[in-house]
């Protein structure tokens, strides 16, 4: 790779931005794709899209030979608002499934070293962090307080960026009302659509950490396959 194409590569990078090395494997040839920036599609783009969803490079034959498809995506990263005892199963799974996990609550109390061991934790009120840590196409957030204080400037945040998953933890009757205050919000049915709520796969589960499952087991899902039609 020329010092050009490596300077632009890093700087991309540095932004964290989607981006994957398309070498041809006769010439040599090498470019940048941004599959998820592009305005138009092609079978490379479209074959380059599907290694950053699979964060697994590949090679993809077209009518000019073969190219190898070299992914470079950001860190995966979680944000869960509330730190309840849902969050204390899921913070670790997640964390252990190679997110950079951040769980945000401004009751100090709930939101301690002692029940987070080794998790970032950050006190500010939802929609000051957020703001601040700028989530993107990479990132999840799932809100488990039911309180809409602190829930509703969360999905908002999330409903306003494009992050490929929201969930919001509550009842049908919940979501419903959750619903009615984001339209109040001036958000519209598929905005608000993007939510997961009740969150998780319907999986039967009961306690925090079943609950855990589901939620990891459905983010899993919509970031690999991009829905949860058959499961």
């Amino acid at each position: 790779m020329d010092f050009k194409l490596l300077k632009e590569l890093n700087a991309a990078r540095i932004d964290k931005r989607q981006v994957v090395v398309a070498t041809h494997e006769e010439t040599g040839e090498s470019t940048l794709l941004y599959p998820f920036e592009a305005a138009g599609s092609s079978p490379l783009i479209d074959a380059a899209k599907e290694a950053l969803r699979r964060d697994k490079p590949t090679e993809f034959e077209g009518d000019d030979g073969v190219w190898f498809l070299n992914i470079h995506n950001p860190p995966l990263r979680m944000m869960i608002v509330g730190a309840v005892h849902i969050a204390q199963k899921l913070a670790p799974m997640a964390a252990a499934s190679g997110y950079d996990v951040t769980v945000i609550d401004p009751r100090r109390s709930f939101g301690s070293a002692f029940r987070f061991p080794g998790i970032h934790l950050d006190d500010r009120w939802p929609d000051e962090a957020l703001a601040e840590l700028a989530p993107d196409r990479r990132s999840a957030i799932v809100t488990l307080t039911h309180d809409a204080k602190l829930d509703d400037p969360a999905l908002e945040a999330a409903l306003s960026s494009d992050v490929f998953y929201i969930g919001a933890l509550g009842s049908t009757r919940t979501n419903a009302k959750r619903h009615q205050r984001l339209t109040g919000k001036g958000f519209t049915d598929d905005q608000i659509g993007r939510i997961n709520g009740p969150v998780g796969l319907n999986i039967g589960a009961q306690s925090p950490a079943e609950i855990a499952i589901s939620i990891m087991a459905e983010v899993t899902a919509i970031l690999r396959k991009g829905n949860t039609d058959d499961i």
